[in-house]
């Protein structure tokens, strides 16, 4: 897929909403992604996560490992594509962690999918589980970049099917605001 054809079933399936948001950063945007509402077609899932498989298909992945929530569905089929076992990592008293009885083999080759990154700071902590496990990180999968080049994961290389540039605003400093916009939290739950 390139990454025109991935914008174009973003929006087809209405993923990337245009409005006024605030995000869970606090700060407020004029775009937001809704990932699921592309993940909630499994058609489209499968296409998704061929096309990222396909970016790593050379690298001898042995397991694939994406974070909670969107990163299960990621996983499980990327790691279906790739022919490798799929798992992921969810929060423990606000550590992220392997549970579920899931393991890593030390020097297992390991390929890590997130569906959307901002700022990579889900990537970076599963990134130490694989390293703590024993695993060797080879590569990080993305759906969305929304970082503009800002999110970085030292020598781990990473590949995304969609870069966005995301505009976002200081909340005393919005425009939208100014204009009378009305707000929409994250999540699409009205204000």
């Amino acid at each position: 897929m390139t990454e025109a054809e991935v914008k174009e079933l973003f929006i087809k399936t209405g993923a990337i909403l245009e409005g006024h948001f605030l995000l869970t950063s606090g700060l407020h945007s004029p775009m937001y992604v809704e990932k699921f509402q592309v993940l909630q077609h499994p058609k489209y899932t499968e296409e998704l996560c061929k096309a990222l498989a396909d970016k790593f298909v050379d690298e001898n992945i042995e397991v694939v490992v994406g974070p909670v929530t969107g990163g299960i569905l990621l996983a499980h089929e990327v790691g279906k594509a790739l022919g490798t076992r799929a798992i992921f990592t969810e929060r423990e008293n606000g550590k992220m962690t392997l549970r579920r009885g899931f393991k890593i083999t030390k020097g297992e080759r390991v390929l890590i999918v997130e569906d959307i990154v901002t700022t990579g700071g889900s990537i970076k902590e599963v990134v130490e589980v694989v390293k703590e496990q024993g695993g060797i990180p080879v590569g990080i999968g993305m759906l969305v970049d929304r970082s503009c080049g800002k999110a970085s994961f030292d020598e781990v290389p990473y590949k995304t099917l969609l870069h966005l540039t995301v505009t976002t605003y200081q909340p005393d400093d919005c425009p939208l605001c100014r204009e009378g916009q009305p707000m929409t939290k994250r999540g699409s739950r009205k204000l």
